[in-house]
């Protein structure tokens, strides 16, 4: 089953409009025909509009709703990833694997250690890319939502906006027990709002969790060896996610 996203405007009743790029791929590259049933969800409600297409227009393509899934397919808590900038394209395969894992929102933090440094023109693209891919992995994972991919922050904005947060977690090399980070993570429950803090490669600086301590967020252990950038947040939301859908 083929999965799309439309704006709420789209559904009007039992009437689906498609647009944009979707219509071509779903014509040329999909092939698909008048008849053949597709998946469509507008990112708000989560909920899954299974419909049938009925006509192909130029820009456009009319679907007709058969009916509604509420399998609440999004996790029971918004998860938050502040994933520190890493080296190459690594960002892309943490974002493909972080929605597929059911995060809510990834912001990308200009920690110190990060060696890519984004100008504003630079991240303008680089935001747009990795729209592009958060969006590909929810269709491909069937997600409700779009997670978005916040604008770069430093340390001291990426903090700031976690100390609202109702659980903060940052895996650090010099944190103790496991049993801390085994009872922070058993405690999670739906309707929580949880920041994530991942470093770059080399780390945070000890400032750097300075800062999140004063804002609320846990240092915590992640076992005896030292993870990749690209692996410690995906374990991390990993166990987060087997907790929720438990």
């Amino acid at each position: 089953m083929h999965s799309f996203f439309v704006d709420p405007s789209q559904i009007q009743g039992t009437e689906i409009v498609i647009t944009g790029s979707d219509v071509n791929h779903i014509k040329n590259v999909l092939r698909m025909k008048a008849g053949e049933e597709l998946s469509v969800s507008n990112g708000v409600d989560q909920k899954e509009y299974r419909c049938g297409i009925e006509e192909f227009r130029e820009d456009r393509i009319l679907c007709k709703l058969r009916f509604v899934k509420e399998d609440g397919v999004e996790l029971s808590s918004k998860i938050y990833l502040f994933q520190g900038l890493p080296k190459a394209d690594k960002m892309e395969l943490i974002i493909q694997k972080a929605v597929e894992l059911g995060v809510y929102e990834v912001v990308p933090v200009a920690a110190k250690r990060s060696v890519v440094k984004l100008d504003a023109k630079k991240e303008g693209a680089k935001l747009a890319r990795w729209q592009g891919i958060a969006e590909a992995a929810a269709k491909q994972s069937r997600r409700r939502v779009i997670p978005q991919i916040h604008s770069v922050m430093t340390m001291k904005e990426a903090a700031a906006y976690a100390s609202g947060m109702d659980v903060g977690l940052i895996p650090y090399e010099l944190a103790e027990g496991m049993g801390k980070t085994k009872e922070l993570v058993s405690s999670l429950h739906g309707g929580q709002s949880v920041a994530v803090f991942i470093g770059p490669e080399g780390g945070f600086e000890e400032s750097e969790i300075g800062l999140a301590r004063e804002a609320g967020i846990e240092p915590v252990t992640m076992g005896r060896r030292i993870l990749r950038t690209e692996t410690a947040g995906l374990t991390m939301l990993s166990w987060i996610m087997y907790q929720l859908e438990n």
